[in-house]
This record gives C-alpha cells, sequence and structure tokens, in this order.
C-alpha cells in the first residue's frame, strides 16, 4: 500500500492512473476507521482496479464550538485497516496544503443544505463539505467515490455538487453499517461515555417507531414527529439536535407520508453528536 502525503504527488500518481486505463475507487474520509469506512473501501476494491482512500480531518467542517481537537485521530490503526482491505493507496494532506494561505474560494450547493445538518450547524458546515470534496476530487481524479447512507444529506449534497459542476464522476451512496445493537457506526461512537453508551440507542429506538407507525397506517407526519420525540427524550442525557420527516429528493419537510420519506434526526449525548436516518414508506421498508 502506498502513502502519498503530497498533492503533487498524488496528482501525478492520478495522471499515472488515467494513463494506464485503470479504473479508480476513491473513499474519503475523516480517518479513526469503523466497519462502515472499511465496507466503502471493500466496494471500491471489488469494483475497481485501485482504490483510494483520503485520511484527512477537515477543519472547514467544523463551525466554532464544535469537536475538531476532539475528534478521534487513529492515524496508525488506520493505515493497517486499510491495508487489511485492500485499499491501494492512502492520501494523507496537510490541512495547510489543502488549504493554502490567502485562499478565496469555495463552493456552496444551496437548497440541499437549508434543512437538518444545514440548519443545527449552519450553512458553514455544508460548504466546508463541499469544498474539500471538490478539491479531493480534483486531486485523486477517480472514475466512482463512495459515501454512505448514515451522512444522507451529505451523499444527496455532493450528488448535486457532481452533476451541477460536471465532474466526471459517479458517486456510489452505500447503505449504513451497524453495530450488533443497532447503533450506526460512526467514528465519534467511541467518544460516548461507557456508562451513556446504552443510551445513545435512543435515535435508533426513535426512528423505528416512526417506521412501525407508519406500517400500522400513521402517516401525519406531525403525529410521527410527536411519537418519536416522546420516545427519544424520555432519557435525560439526550439532548434533540433536530428530527425531521423529509422528501428524500429535495429535503424539505413533508407534512404526510404519501411516498418514501426520510426520517432523519441528531442528538447529544455525553457532549458526543450523533446522527441516523431511515428511509420508509407506506409499503416499507420495514427493515435495514
Amino acid at each position: 500500500m502506498e502513502i502519498i502525503e503530497d498533492i503533487a504527488k498524488m496528482q501525478a500518481k492520478a495522471e499515472e492512473l488515467i494513463i494506464e486505463k485503470a479504473t479508480r475507487g476513491f473513499v474519503p474520509t475523516m480517518g479513526a476507521l469503523h466497519e462502515g469506512h472499511l465496507s466503502l473501501a471493500r466496494r471500491s476494491v471489488e469494483e475497481n482496479g485501485v482504490t483510494i482512500m483520503s485520511v484527512f480531518v477537515n477543519p472547514a467542517q467544523f463551525m466554532p464550538g464544535e469537536d475538531y481537537d476532539s475528534y478521534p485521530r487513529t492515524w496508525d490503526e488506520d493505515l493497517h485497516l486499510a491495508e487489511e482491505v485492500g485499499v491501494d493507496i492512502v492520501f494523507h494532506p496537510t490541512a495547510g496544503q489543502m488549504y493554502p494561505p490567502r485562499r478565496q474560494t469555495t463552493v456552496q450547493v444551496h437548497e440541499l443544505t437549508k434543512n437538518l445538518c444545514g440548519m443545527s450547524r449552519g450553512l458553514g458546515h455544508f460548504i466546508g463539505v463541499t469544498t474539500v470534496v471538490a478539491k479531493l476530487l480534483n486531486i485523486v481524479r477517480p472514475t466512482t467515490a463512495y459515501f454512505g447512507q448514515k451522512d444522507a444529506q451529505q451523499a444527496l449534497v455532493i450528488q448535486r455538487m457532481v452533476i451541477d459542476l460536471n465532474f466526471p464522476v459517479k458517486i456510489s451512496v452505500c447503505p449504513i453499517v451497524r453495530e450488533d445493537d443497532g447503533l450506526a457506526l460512526s467514528s465519534r461512537n467511541r467518544n460516548i461515555p461507557a456508562d451513556l453508551r446504552p443510551r445513545a440507542l435512543a435515535l435508533r429506538e426513535g426512528l423505528s417507531l416512526g417506521r412501525e407507525m407508519i406500517r400500522n397506517r400513521v402517516y401525519d407526519a406531525q403525529s410521527l414527529f410527536n411519537a418519536m420525540c416522546v420516545h427519544i427524550l424520555r432519557d435525560d442525557a439526550i439532548e434533540l439536535d433536530y428530527l425531521h420527516i423529509v422528501s428524500p429528493e429535495t429535503l424539505d419537510d413533508v407534512d404526510k407520508v404519501d411516498d418514501i420519506v426520510l426520517i432523519a434526526g441528531a442528538i447529544k449525548i455525553g457532549g458526543v453528536r450523533l446522527i441516523d436516518n431511515i428511509l420508509v414508506g407506506p409499503g416499507g421498508p420495514w427493515e435495514d
């Protein structure tokens, strides 16, 4: 496995791979790898001649007061796991390289970033996400880039950016990977205090309750919202960041579930912010 830390060297390597006509899978990460990341890497290895993974904790997507400094960083373990699943190249730039002095350019997707995490964390969060992903796609030049459904809004925003700006890359969105008890895998899970870890399932349970209510033909969004909120907030260790029932295409809130909807939420527990979502409609799916 090759480790590249210089942008110019990564660009040169990308040119070589293009000349060789190798299909190039790309898995962008902020490190602290878990099975969710590794599932994306395995998918890329299966579908491409070369798999590239970036490990870069992107400061631009953290808003003031967020957990940039405490975000888990496990470089040695990340390298071991990446090599184990067959990653060919790890791209590991510094913040100074990615964001040089006197920079003035950002990338913004507008409507899709207004709700959910955009409302909760501020529009600057997604400007940081789209800007860094645009830069990474330009540097790595993959044929396919892999993202997880857990970050559903992010994946949709990236898909929109790629279409609008004519990036020659396919965006592949892969299913959520969960721990044995159902908690969506996240690098932040390791920061949940041990005594609060079982209670971190509140969001997952609330989303599952909403799905079961839809299965029982409760389609009024306000009724679903109320019931899910009551369930999530019965534990005083939980702070509800947001909970929305939205169109999976526009991310606008819906009043009634008459087609597939995305139920997405975020909570804070023990100072750790967790997100999760499900896709469900009048005809299912009833499991994920």
